[in-house]
């Protein structure tokens, strides 16, 4: 079976390229090859992780984040349905759901906040490909990972990891919280089961996450056993807190409340129905083997 990756040059596509070439014959495909569409009509199994999340030099407009998000998705999804591939899989994010905060856990159906850019064009992306006819014999899975960790991470727990070994005090810790994670070994994990599987699978949204939630505590606590060293906290009152980011809200701060509540809200994935679809009962790692493997990767560097 060929499976195409299209968009496989980040993170999380080094690692399923990695790990599902022990039993597919695996093709990177970019879209700026200009001859793309030729290649890709030659595969058994899509999957899109084209998709622009960040904007760390301030300089994207809404406009790349519906290119890249939205208009590259339908692109895709237009060639895959003319081509022999039964499976198309696109990787979407729990930011087209919701981006801070759910003392709940989500479920699919859950209503839709996205906030930012990167989330409402995610969200876009998915009611196009869910509006678009299906034929019988394909499969159109789309996936809603939270926030992916593993070896190579570059996002904000690497920012976390650095910001603590640097002997500076974590000031957040009197907010109490926690958020679902999923390892890159049970992300991979899942993707090879939806490809084993994808025939008793009906079509639509999932969400993929790590069974346990971690709060931030639980993070710092793991860097310290990883390290060996103690992290050292401020227990600033959250009044003050709050009050400071309120004042980033209108002043150039590295402080608002957006950023406030990524970092300290509750944000809780519900991942019973694709567990219960797939008849998977447990995942390859748990949430902490998963962040401990993370943990260390950063240690090493």
């Amino acid at each position: 079976m060929k499976v195409l990756l299209l968009g496989a040059r980040g993170f999380i596509g080094k690692n399923l390229s990695i790990y599902l070439s022990k039993d597919y014959l695996i093709k990177q495909i970019s879209l700026r090859d200009a001859d793309w569409e030729k290649e890709a009509l030659f595969g058994d199994v899509f999957i899109n992780l084209v998709g622009k999340a960040h904007d760390h030099e301030k300089k994207a407009t809404e406009a790349d984040f519906y290119h890249a998000n939205l208009e590259l998705a339908m692109k895709s999804f237009q060639v895959f349905k003319d081509s022999s591939a039964k499976l198309f899989i696109h990787i979407s994010s729990l930011a087209a759901l919701e981006e801070y905060e759910s003392n709940e856990p989500l479920t699919e159906d859950a209503i839709c906040h996205p906030s930012s850019w990167y989330g409402k064009s995610k969200h876009a992306a998915e009611e196009w490909l869910l509006a678009q006819e299906i034929p019988k014999d394909k499969r159109l899975i789309i996936l809603r990972p939270p926030m992916v960790h593993g070896p190579g991470d570059k996002g904000n727990l690497k920012l976390l990891f650095n910001f603590v070994e640097k002997g500076i005090p974590y000031p957040l810790i009197k907010f109490k919280n926690e958020r679902s994670f999923i390892g890159i070994e049970n992300f991979c994990f899942f993707i090879g089961q939806v490809i084993q599987k994808f025939n008793s699978m009906q079509n639509g949204i999932f969400h993929i996450a790590d069974d346990e939630p971690l709060s931030t505590s639980d993070i710092l606590q793991i860097i310290e056993e990883v390290t060996d060293r103690k992290v050292f906290n401020i227990g600033i009152p959250k009044y003050l807190i709050i009050l400071m980011a309120k004042i980033g809200d209108f002043m150039p701060f590295p402080l608002n409340s957006k950023r406030l509540k990524k970092m300290t809200g509750t944000l809780l994935v519900a991942n019973n129905k694709i567990k219960e679809q797939l008849k998977i009962e447990m995942l390859p790692i748990t949430t902490r083997e998963g962040m401990i493997k993370t943990i260390e990767s950063f240690s090493k560097e």
